[in-house]
Order: structure tokens, then sequence, then C-alpha cells
């Protein structure tokens, strides 16, 4: 078995789908699957990877292949078309990731004209929100036309969560569905972490309790929700900050830093960029509460990571695992409004107990369903019954 991955991107500044394909391919490597991921230079917006190109570059046991990105937009990459087209056939299976890609698709139509089979894991692009406020018009025509013969052609559609299949569904793509969560790799969970490490960055936190915002800074991520929920609590408990974590459009981030200025709480929100590594954990130690408010989310890693941490979680129910955290009493989830989300942060950071109680409820609750090794089981199960190998 020899497995090729397809992303147009892996760059951290991309978020969740970077990490998670990092994810996958270690924890494939690891149980002797012999896995390759191609992809581009990308990091985002303006940004790239230093890497070298078209050279295989083995991290923890898998093989990486960047090629050099032509645009930003679709991150076309011709290098990449050209490698692909000559080494498809080397491979048993492509597990396709994301989909308005010129990576993605050309993918497709090489396994087609191959003869390999191929998966496409969407990364929830086929949702309500990213449908309705991602270029709409330019996205619905690139599906009718592109994208459902790539589904189509596939044999497997493979889907995070459960929400993230039924909302697929409702653009008409419902055959060969198989849900898999994510892989979260623990081993340097922040149950383990120091404490104190980000007080300390931030002598405004001291001695308050915090909630902590971290993911990609995007409008879908309602942060905007966020502000004016944490702006009420504030007004009753001065002893509480909001930590913001993460990178995005510099744009955005300036807007929505002039929203906790209009609001009045700026010196109780601490943006503190992008974390990866010991402070993203040294982040979890010190937060009281996770709170992911997004109007889409086809997953959540990062609350997943909070959860191993021991963190008590607040979700929105446009959170793709909103419905796993809810049947375990691992978080509470709301609605994607301000109101709900007051109440919600309101009630976790007042009552320790409850926010003990949540937070062990998920940390059982990540390491039995979405720890590396037992997602990796299942995904090598898939492959297994895709190639007639069961």
């Amino acid at each position: 078995m020899k497995i090729l991955h397809v992303i147009p991107s892996i760059g951290p500044l991309r978020g969740g789908p970077s990490f998670a394909m990092r994810a996958i391919a270690s924890g494939l490597a690891r149980q002797g699957i012999e896995t390759h991921v191609a992809t581009t230079d990308d990091n985002g917006p303006g940004q790239r990877l230093d890497v070298d190109f078209g050279r295989p570059m083995t991290e923890d046991g898998a093989v990486y292949w960047y090629f050099p990105r032509q645009t930003s937009f679709y991150l076309c990459s011709l290098p990449f078309t050209s490698w692909l087209w000559r080494h498809a056939p080397d491979y048993s299976l492509i597990h396709i990731h994301a989909l308005f890609s010129w990576c993605s698709n050309f993918a497709a139509f090489a396994a087609r004209r191959k003869g390999v089979p191929y998966i496409v894991r969407p990364l929830g692009v086929l949702n309500r929100w990213g449908m309705e406020h991602r270029r709409p018009w330019l996205k619905r025509a690139s599906f009718e036309l592109l994208e459902k013969p790539v589904l189509r052609g596939a044999t497997l559609i493979h889907y995070t969560a459960e929400q993230e299949r039924e909302e697929a569904a409702e653009c008409g793509v419902s055959d060969h569905p198989v849900i898999i969560p994510n892989p979260v790799d623990f081993a340097d969970a922040a149950d383990t972490a120091p404490r104190g490490a980000l007080r300390s960055r931030y002598p405004g936190l001291a001695g308050k309790r915090i909630a902590l915002f971290l993911s990609r800074i995007d409008r879908k991520k309602g942060i905007d929700l966020l502000l004016p929920a944490f702006q009420q609590i504030l007004r009753d408990d001065p002893d509480v900050a909001l930590v913001i974590a993460g990178s995005g459009d510099p744009r955005l981030i300036e807007t929505l830093r002039d929203q906790a200025r209009d609001l009045g709480i700026e010196q109780s929100v601490v943006w503190a960029g992008f974390l990866g590594g010991a402070e993203k954990n040294e982040a979890f130690a010190d937060a009281d509460v996770f709170v992911l408010p997004s109007y889409s989310e086809n997953f959540g890693i990062a609350a997943i990571e909070a959860m191993a941490a021991g963190v008590a979680v607040i979700l929105t129910d446009q959170v793709g695992i909103w419905r796993e955290v809810e049947k375990s009493g691992a978080g509470l989830i709301t609605a994607a409004a301000v109101e709900p989300l007051r109440q919600a942060l309101a009630r976790l950071l007042s009552d320790a107990a409850l926010r003990t109680r949540l937070g062990c409820n998920g940390a059982a609750l990540a390491r039995a369903e979405f720890a590396s090794a037992v997602v990796t089981k299942r995904l090598i199960a898939t492959y297994s019954l895709v190639l007639g190998l069961n």
C-alpha cells in the first residue's frame, strides 16, 4: 500500500487543515504505510514556505514533495502538474484534500486517466456558509463545472464529522460518504505544559480568568460575535480577560481591533498572534475556557487540542464536532449569536466545578475518538477496503 496525499497547502498560516494533514501523514507512516504528500510552497496570502522544490523531503516518516505556486488564487502549480502526471501510477491510492483548487482538480483528473482510485476530503468547503459567503457566484459556477465531476469520480468522499456530511448533502453531494475525524497528536499536549508562561508574557493577565480563542483569524470564526459578548461579561466581572491567538488577513485583524476599541474593552483583550508548539500548549495550560464562536467550521482541531489539555470548551452549533462534544458532556454548545455566547461564557467563567467536569469529559473524549492512533487505524481500514485488501 503506497498512498499519495494531495493538498494545495500545508503552510501553518493556513490553519487546521495543514496540521491535520501532517498528523494524518505521520500517523500512517508510524503504522508502516508508505505515505507521500504532494503540495505547494503556499503559506497563506503573500507568504511562501522556504522549501526545496521537486525533491523528496522526509518528515516524521512521511515523504513530502513541494512545488512552487504560480498563483495565489486557486493555487496553480505547473511543476506539480507535470510531476503528478508522471508519478500518479506509482501509487495505490490518491487521497485528495480540498476542493476549488488546481491541485485537487488535476489530481482527480490524473487519477482517473491513470486508473488510480481516489478519495476526496472536501475540508468543509461544501458547507452553507462557504458556498454563500466565499465568492458565491464564482464558487457555484466552478462547483457545477469542475468540482462535481471530481466528486462523482471519487471512490469515497471523506467527511470529518456528521454535520459536514449533512451540509454537503444540501449541495447535492450524497454518494459514497465515509466519516473519519481528523487525527490530533497529543504527544506534546498542554496538560504537561507549565502553567503561568502565558501570564508572564502578558502581565495584564495576572489574577484574571482567561477565555481563549485560538484559531486562524477569519470572518467565519465569529470573533465579531465574541467581542461584544465579552464586553457584557466584563461589565459584571472585571477579573476576566480575553486572549485572541491566531494569524490572518491584517485588514480583518485591524477591523476587529477597532471593534474592541469601540466597545471599550481593548485593555482586557490580548492579541497574541500566531502561537505554535510550546507557546500554543502554554496558552491552553493557562486558559480557563476555550471558545470557538464560528459561523462555520467543518471540524475544529484547536477545540480538540483544548479538550485534550483539560480546558472546558464553548462551541457554536456550526462547529462540526459539536454533536460529539454535547453528547459526551465535554463542553457548552450555543447558537452563533452574541447573547447565547455571553450566557455560556458567564456560566463557565463563574463556575470552577463545571469547568473541571467539562474539562475531564473533554480530555476523555479527545483521546477516545480523536487521538492519532485511533483515527489512523480507521484510515488504514478504509484504504484496505477501497483496495480490496480486507
